[in-house]
């Protein structure tokens, strides 16, 4: 009898041995195998890694861009209407430049329905499906390596978080132009937010606000003195690999470590425009003054307490020696700080993801939890009770599905609105997600959650069963004696 099987009641006893099982939102995550003890190098990228920024910042790039646009690029003055959106859209998300659409799309090339938005209006799912033929999208039209469109390719994809503002800036002026009907090519629009968006870094003059007003600017990083200090006091080697200028940097570093930063790197480089860093063996180091003076000397050796421009990696690795798995390199940015040098150099990656304290505090509330252990042991039913072909089976099966189509919707909205979880859609990781642990030995929230672990301590990666492996572990099967499906015993669950 179908319609007697348990409903999410029959949950609710597991609710507090998961909740038992938190997430420590300061954890370090593993995807490879690594141990601290064999990193004897440490490097940083600046922005995002040693430096956090208010939410302040995306408002000043937004409406910097946005006035670039209506004074240099001639865009309507309508366009002031806008103010930036915070937590509109998320990071990892794709854009269709030709079709002016904003989605997420996950591992395996699936548009999540339902997360497809054309300026600030959702795409129905009817819609999207027509225009893709289906919901797949096919591999030569995604963005190239580096997440950016070229070559033909119609997808770019938004891996930074300083793309968030350019994303939202999108949007608004997709959303402008539609409401008014005016006639737009998308491509140029996408240039030419694309264009202002990279005047605001280019021109100096997000470089020169945050320096003006640092305060408001700069998250104060007491914990980033306080790694950089006990990596130091352990012996360890440290550099500093950055896009952003000098002044810049060293106003950042000693409003967050003191004016006495530049004691705790071996080498410092700035401008170093990755990702051509990594693979442009042409471009020389120039050493830079004090006083922000060029020097053309040829460089021989790499010097502590010195300030160097530009370069490339190959220079960097024979004038240093450091090679392969004893350096361990953080940054935020997947494809241009990370990719090329696990695939490339056989360094160790560390990614960071400011976004994972927010979603890991969110699965570890009780209401989530709730919702995700029913939604998985209605997944279960579901694959059980199909089998059986009787009126009255298939008419219960349909209301369950019902009901988990409806629970999906829901747990996007624990997570963004619009977009959902930065890592997953619904049940398959994100393509951002695939590429960071592709990319990325180790990965969290921020540089202090090292201070927790001795540095000599291992990272293993979970050993989570395999699509045709038991789940064996005691842990993984905790809700069996309830008669709940193998999909609902996990306790340890991943957003949507």
């Amino acid at each position: 009898d179908t319609a007697a099987l348990p409903s999410s009641s029959i949950f609710v006893h597991s609710i507090p041995m998961i909740l038992n099982n938190a997430v420590n939102p300061n954890t370090i995550f593993a995807n490879n195998e690594m141990s601290l003890q064999d990193i004897e190098i440490y490097g940083f990228d600046y922005d995002y890694t040693l430096a956090f920024y208010s939410s302040h910042l995306h408002t000043l790039i937004f409406n910097i861009a946005r006035n670039i646009l209506i004074e240099e690029h001639r865009y309507p003055e309508g366009l002031k209407e806008y103010d930036y959106i915070p937590n509109f859209v998320i990071r990892g998300l794709h854009y269709d430049v030709q079709k002016a659409l904003l989605m997420k799309i996950d591992a395996f090339h699936y548009i999540q329905l339902g997360t497809v938005y054309r300026g600030l209006n959702p795409v129905p799912d009817k819609e999207v499906i027509a225009m893709y033929e289906g919901s797949h999208v096919p591999l030569e039209i995604m963005s190239d390596f580096y997440g950016k469109s070229s070559h033909g390719h119609t997808m770019k994809q938004f891996m930074d978080i300083f793309s968030l503002p350019e994303m939202t800036l999108l949007s608004c002026v997709n959303d402008y132009f539609m409401k008014h009907n005016i006639d737009y090519e998308p491509v140029h629009l996408y240039k030419d937010v694309k264009e202002a968006i990279g005047d605001v870094h280019v021109k100096g003059i997000l470089y020169r606000a945050v320096e003006a007003d640092i305060e408001k600017y700069i998250c104060y990083g007491e914990q980033t003195h306080a790694v950089l200090r006990k990596l130091s006091e352990n012996g360890k080697k440290m550099f500093l690999i950055t896009n952003s200028p000098f002044d810049f940097v060293d106003r950042g570093m000693n409003y967050i470590v003191g004016k006495d930063w530049r004691d705790l790197f071996d080498v410092v480089i700035v401008q170093a425009d990755k990702p051509g860093f990594f693979n442009d063996r042409r471009k020389p180091f120039r050493r830079v003054t004090d006083n922000g003076v060029l020097l053309w000397d040829r460089i021989h050796k790499l010097e502590k307490g010195k300030i160097y421009k530009q370069g490339n990696l190959y220079e960097f690795l024979r004038l240093t020696g450091w090679r392969g798995s004893k350096v361990l390199y953080f940054g935020d940015h997947i494809y241009s700080d990370l990719a090329d040098l696990t695939l490339k150099h056989g360094w160790r990656t560390g990614a960071i993801i400011p976004e994972l304290r927010k979603e890991i505090k969110i699965m570890n509330t009780e209401e989530y939890i709730h919702t995700m252990t029913w939604l998985q042991g209605l997944t279960g039913l579901v694959e059980r009770m199909q089998v059986y072909r009787d009126p009255d089976s298939q008419a219960v099966v349909q209301e369950w599905i019902k009901e988990r189509e409806e629970i999906r919707s829901q747990t996007k909205g624990f997570f963004n609105s619009q977009f959902g979880s930065l890592f997953r859609t619904y049940h398959n990781p994100t393509y951002f997600s695939r590429r960071l642990s592709r990319f990325a030995d180790i990965y969290m929230a921020s540089l202090s959650c090292l201070l927790d672990y001795d540095l000599r301590h291992t990272f293993f990666p979970r050993r989570n069963p395999l699509q045709h492996e038991s789940p064996f572990w005691p842990e993984q099967g905790g809700l069996s004696a309830v008669g709940i499906p193998a999909q609902a015993r996990r306790t340890q669950v991943s957003p949507e």
